[in-house]
């Protein structure tokens, strides 16, 4: 019986190449095909695409997602957005359930903010709607000039909790870092469980090495009294700061030793995040946790990105089990390490897919989530 009655009518479904399995399971709870679309790279690696039946007039929804070969999916995302807008597509919705570069939305020092350029580029390749899920940060859904939909997997992780982990009611969440712990809360309260955060874990500081930006400039020059430039148009660096005046000195900044505030002996230990990919952080989590007295230790994430020799760490480490969704695609890490399962959210995309096309409401799939997932 099809549970989604009509839902190919003045509607296609495409999909790129990052991850075709996930746009087959959407499909099949749609009772619908996917659109035929070829989409490959020619000898000189450009990215070539195909259409391969009418668009016009019709709701086209693309999944894409973020995957390891990422720059190729970002770019077949965009040509195919592209060829729609230019075959006179009605409407033009990307299901990204993972969002490229999502990491690098915040300005590090000369460096650039990567996730404002995406959504750019996506708005300006003729996207109407965006469907994503589990941001690194919520505040990106404001780089969009077009309406986007954050989707959440914590429905979805904490049915895993209480249907496969036995003795749940014995699990404490974990927050590895102290920004984490709104997410692990709100994991807690759901869950009715206990929750400890892991404080002085190592943190991605700007490095203090000089790199040549001095304000004010060295005593040297100040005692000079040059111009800069020779002109009449600036002040000598002498004048330029009164005497007496002058910045405070700024100490050196210290991790301080790692601690778990909350107890964790004799319980289940179950790290809640967002996005897993370098995995030393929560081996060294789940390491202090089991020296605290955790007894098994879990890793739940929406994003499952593994990449290098993450796999291999996690066979080896001492980490039970690792939980991710099917956001990305990580059948090649798990036959490298048997402690990674897959939870399925093709549900929730198909659902957000058919809401989309019949303009009904999406406040149905927010149920019961809170701003902190």
């Amino acid at each position: 019986m099809n549970a989604y009655p009509d839902a190919g009518k003045e509607m296609l479904l495409f999909t790129g190449n990052s991850h075709q399995e996930l746009a087959r399971l959407v499909a099949s709870r749609m009772c619908i095909k996917i659109g035929t679309c070829s989409v490959y790279q020619k000898p000189n690696k450009e990215t070539q695409v195909e259409i391969g039946e009418s668009v016009r007039g019709k709701d086209v929804f693309i999944i894409q997602t973020g995957s390891r070969d990422v720059n190729d999916a970002i770019m077949e995302l965009l040509i195919m957005a592209y060829a729609c807008t230019t075959s006179s597509a009605k409407r033009i919705i990307g299901v990204i359930p993972y969002l490229p570069y999502s990491k690098q939305c915040k300005m590090r020092k000369r460096g650039s903010i990567v996730s404002k350029l995406v959504a750019s580029m996506l708005c300006k390749a003729g996207f109407h709607h965006i469907i994503t899920m589990d941001l690194h940060q919520k505040e990106i859904q404001g780089f969009f000039d077009v309406p986007i939909d954050n989707l959440r997997a914590s429905p979805f992780l904490i049915q895993y909790i209480q249907d496969q982990i036995p003795d749940y009611r014995n699990a404490v969440i974990v927050a590895k870092t102290p920004a984490s712990a709104k997410k692990a809360q709100s994991f807690a309260e759901r869950l009715r469980l206990g929750i400890a955060v892991i404080h002085g874990e190592p943190q991605d500081f700007d490095s203090d090495r000089e790199d040549g930006r001095h304000s004010p400039p060295p005593q040297e020059a100040a005692a000079s009294g040059t111009s800069r430039g020779g002109g009449d148009g600036f002040k000598s660096v002498e004048s330029a700061w009164p005497s007496g005046i002058s910045l405070p000195v700024l100490t050196a900044k210290e991790k301080p030793p790692i601690n778990v505030v909350g107890d964790v002996g004799g319980k289940i230990a179950i790290i809640v995040d967002d996005i897993i990919d370098d995995v030393d952080p929560f081996v060294a989590a789940a390491d202090i946790l089991k020296e605290r007295g955790a007894y098994k230790v879990y890793v739940m994430a929406t994003h499952g990105l593994l990449s290098l020799d993450a796999p291999r760490i996690l066979e080896e480490s001492s980490i039970d089990e690792v939980v991710v969704t099917n956001s990305v695609p990580h059948e090649l890490q798990k036959l490298q390490c048997h402690k990674i399962k897959t939870v399925d959210i093709s549900f929730i995309l198909s659902e957000a897919i058919r809401r989309i096309h019949h303009g009904e409401s999406m406040s149905y799939l927010f149920r019961n989530i809170s701003i902190d997932d």
